[in-house]
């Protein structure tokens, strides 16, 4: 398997300043997920069924030039990293990525087997180099082995599940469509749904029960809540549909009303 890609100016940004922060406040390891098309950060979707999700998703334009990726799994490429070590190599490209006299540099990575010293095996690493105009900063980070086609396909389900959301009818409250003009710059979004005439007067859990009988709805005994957070191309309010990111937090206590 081979992969080999140039950060962009706007991907390492990206990475630095928003995303792998926000990733490292979750947990220590994470999966990078690499297809034909998107680059994939994934915590916690097969190492347990507890606690938060981070699913955040890109083109691969998004983050990279010259993106080239082949394995014989359909070309995905799938492994554990750690998140501190992944964030340090990208800061520490930072400072280099602006070269001198405005030559702009690049950052390459790609995914290699090494030697490590005091070892007789080569280990995967991930390795970023950086070029500057006078010099060059090449760095390792450690990762595991790349996952078999099994668990590629148990990856791949895992967040084919995270990503389904089931169609829904939401009644949203006029207290929470005026909640933001009680904040300021608070953008108010939204709009109020009409219930169905025949369901006004009938209690939550007499319309649930109705929507399950009817095949409108499903029971489920793990809840969850999705938080999906929305990006805007910079200086516009035009969404930026390169970038998605899902958070699943599990509700500890439903309720029984």
């Amino acid at each position: 398997m081979k992969f080999k890609a140039v950060v962009t100016e706007n991907g390492v940004s990206l990475l630095d300043r928003r995303f792998l922060p926000a990733l490292e406040k979750m947990g220590k390891i994470c999966h990078l997920f690499l297809t034909r098309d998107h680059a994939f950060f994934l915590h916690n979707l097969i190492t347990t069924a507890d606690g938060i999700q981070f699913i955040a998703q890109f083109r691969k334009q998004a983050l990279f030039d010259d993106y080239r990726i082949s394995s014989q799994n359909e070309d995905r490429i799938a492994f554990a990293v750690d998140i501190s070590l992944l964030l340090r190599a990208v800061r520490s490209s930072v400072s280099i990525i602006s070269g001198e006299f405005g030559i702009a540099n690049r950052l390459q990575v790609k995914l290699v087997k090494k030697l490590p010293p005091n070892s007789t095996q080569p280990m995967p690493f991930l390795t970023f180099e950086t070029k500057g105009y006078k010099s060059a900063v090449i760095q390792d980070v450690p990762i595991s082995k790349p996952l078999s086609r099994a668990q590629l396909l148990q990856l791949q389900a895992a967040l084919d599940a995270a990503q389904d959301l089931p169609p829904t009818l939401v009644q949203i409250s006029t207290t929470l469509i005026t909640l933001g003009a009680e904040f300021r710059k608070l953008l108010v979004v939204g709009d109020k749904a009409q219930a169905p005439s025949e369901d006004r007067d009938l209690s939550a859990q007499t319309r649930s029960g109705r929507a399950i009988l009817m095949g409108d709805a499903q029971s489920v005994q793990g809840a969850c809540l999705t938080v999906i957070f929305q990006f805007f191309i910079p200086g516009t309010r035009q969404t930026d549909k390169s970038i998605s990111l899902h958070c699943r937090l599990p509700v500890l206590d439903p309720g029984s009303s």
